[in-house]
């Protein structure tokens, strides 16, 4: 399997990026909770988690070159 071309981004990056964003908001909802003491939302710290994970992640696949990428077998 071949990743994406150095600057491009195809629909796996974007989904990975999906799955990075939401990852990493969770993780910061449940990190304030525990310091909270008490399951708390706070909304503009989960977006903006989410969107900075994610930016970072698509940029990373934005200017990291083409490989390909083999699958292990057990």
């Amino acid at each position: 399997m071949k990743t994406s071309n150095l600057y491009s981004i195809d629909l796996k990056d974007l989904a990975k990026g999906l799955v990075v964003a939401v990852g990493s908001a969770v993780v910061a909802t449940i990190q304030t909770s525990l310091q909270a003491g008490s399951l708390s939302f706070n909304w503009k710290l989960i977006g903006t988690v989410a969107l900075g994970a994610g930016i970072t992640y698509i940029g990373k696949n934005f200017f990291t070159p083409p490989s390909i990428k083999t699958p292990v077998n057990n």
